[in-house]
């Protein structure tokens, strides 16, 4: 009996060292970075923690924008290729459902809700709309030549479409489904980014010479400022206190930030090459970059300004996103 018992008890406790362990490595593991692969057709995942690739996943062809569940259970990708929407579910890390999405998916985001992600059509010139519950689409809006990114404003109210051949930014009244406005930008308009108030928005023209980021007031739908910044700029981020943006660089190379406030360059981080879309971690201590030609994430650390880690991922790196 003494046998028996010894062996029982030294079986629960390895079993809860086991639970104790598992516990521990999910608790260790940082939130995850996706970063969606433009030529080898899948989606590297990055443990944010220790800067390693965990998982790739396998979706449609040609995967660019990106989207997370603010529960961090969904991510989507717009597959621009295959016109659809790959529906990956995080835990399993595997696709779950794949979801038509009208022609050329390109950019893509979520109601604040949730409850309506927006596709946005590059070949189309259409904006879809569908329900996150059931996949099926909700509206399809039509806007101008060549949509390429999306941005949701902060209270959900509007939503703004960047327009590349247009030279436009398309804004949709999310409550109407409906576009209300067209303001002109600079040539070639590609990331835009919401000030954390709502009042202002931040939009990169690509093809400007030089490169232009402008600034747009929300509530009166017109360009208040344009400054010049590097070569072939792409992505913006905003912190969220609104204090500083930043800005990937497709031919320069490199990250800027800017000073909200006086809109002046402070700094200008190198990075890898075609420097495109870019994401934070939640505490905003590091800053994520897809670099396409160095099939790579650059990863800087936001305090110091300098790239800690190079991430290799797949095959031209378009986008990246991180739980938050």
């Amino acid at each position: 009996m003494r046998d028996g018992r010894c062996r029982g008890g030294w079986a629960l406790v390895m079993a809860l060292l086991l639970w104790f362990a598992h516990i521990s490595s999910a608790a260790s593991a940082g939130p995850m970075a996706y970063a969606t692969n433009e030529k080898s057709d899948d989606v590297s995942v990055i443990d944010t923690t220790n800067n390693t690739v965990v998982n790739s996943i396998p979706v449609g062809k040609r995967p660019r924008g990106i989207a997370i569940s603010l529960d961090r259970r969904r991510v989507y990708i717009a597959n621009g290729n295959s016109d659809d929407i790959s529906v990956i579910d995080a835990e399993a890390g595997k696709v779950v459902a794949t979801w038509p999405a009208g022609v050329d998916p390109e950019g893509v985001a979520l109601s604040p809700d949730g409850a309506r992600l927006y596709a946005v059509n590059e070949n189309g010139g259409t904006v879809t709309v569908m329900d996150t519950k059931t996949g099926t689409v909700i509206a399809t809006i039509e806007v101008q030549v060549e949509p390429e990114w999306i941005a949701i404003s902060p209270n959900g109210k509007i939503a703004y479409v960047s327009n590349e051949t247009s030279s436009t930014i398309s804004v949709i009244d999310t409550s109407a489904l409906k576009v209300v406005a067209a303001i002109p930008v600079a040539k070639n308009p590609r990331g835009i980014a919401f000030s954390p108030n709502g009042r202002y928005a931040y939009v990169t023209s690509e093809q400007a010479d030089p490169g232009v980021l402008s600034v747009i007031d929300v509530a009166k739908h017109r360009v208040i400022k344009t400054i010049p910044v590097g070569e072939r700029p792409v992505g913006v981020v905003v912190t969220r206190d609104g204090r500083r943006l930043y800005v990937a660089h497709g031919r320069t190379n490199a990250v800027y930030v800017i000073n909200a406030r006086t809109l002046t360059i402070t700094k200008k981080i190198p990075v890898g090459q075609r420097a495109w879309y870019l994401a934070f971690t939640p505490d905003e201590q590091r800053l994520y970059v897809a670099c396409g030609r160095s099939d790579a994430v650059s990863v800087i650390d936001v305090a110091t300004e300098k790239v800690i880690a190079t991430v290799p991922v797949g095959k031209m790196p378009f986008a990246v996103a991180i739980q938050q």
